[in-house]
């Protein structure tokens, strides 16, 4: 009887100190600042809407210079040449040689500092899109980073639940064998055993789900970025 009880105790403690290292286990510790800050940096090389962000804040600036050299088009100049011994009686001129003249479209010139205006609002908000979206991977990275810690975490405490399983079956087998636990205990230890095995399945599956999301915005895989 007292072997029983023992047994009984033995199992239950074994359950208990499971369900005590999944409520302990923290990822916390395992943070690592400076990889993440290269995860970041990697994120914002490969990640294509990065590039696309740096392509719109190029073509605004180039569109910003273009406006401003585009302030000669409001001008016009032209040039008459009139030989020194020829006699026009159509269109008599005093003045021979190459005559230089200089028109200007007034429409066009006052028009010309709103476009420009415009070409400088346009670049602005390319580069504060930028920025916002610089903001936006980081806080991306930094949060698929911290998933896939704590997916980790959480499958180490699985894979531990299902090792203290493995033990407490042993050990109920083994009692059972010579007659000292029942049927039922040894039973309810193997479908906790099988419950923990599906659980920790479960827990691979949510670590390798949390890295390729991280490695999707990183555009490279983990054991790349060092």
């Amino acid at each position: 009887m007292k072997s029983k009880l023992l047994i009984t105790c033995l199992f239950l403690i074994t359950i208990t100190t499971t369900r005590l290292y999944a409520q302990q286990e923290s990822f916390v510790s395992e943070v690592n600042y400076q990889y993440l800050e290269k995860l970041i940096a990697t994120a914002k090389k490969n990640y294509p809407e990065i590039k696309l962000r740096q392509a719109q804040v190029n073509a605004a600036k180039a569109s910003l210079t273009q406006t401003k050299v585009s302030w000669l088009d409001a001008f016009t100049a032209s040039y008459i040449y009139s030989p020194r011994n020829a006699l026009n009686l159509v269109n008599p001129t005093i003045f021979n040689g190459y005559q230089l003249s200089v028109s200007i479209n007034l429409g066009t010139f006052f028009a010309k500092p709103f476009e420009t205006k415009v070409a400088k609002e346009n670049y602005n908000i390319a580069q504060y899109q930028q920025q916002q979206y610089n903001l936006n991977i980081e806080a991306n990275v930094k949060r698929l980073y911290y998933a896939y810690l704590e997916a980790q975490a959480d499958l180490r405490n699985r894979a531990r639940a299902v090792t203290d399983g493995e033990i407490a079956v042993k050990q109920l087998k083994y009692s059972f064998q010579k007659g000292e636990s029942t049927f039922h205990d040894y039973n309810e230890a193997l479908t906790s055993l099988y419950n923990q095995n599906s659980f920790k399945v479960q827990g691979e599956l949510s670590m390798l789900t949390a890295k390729a999301n991280l490695e999707e915005i990183l555009g490279a895989k983990l054991e790349d970025v060092k």
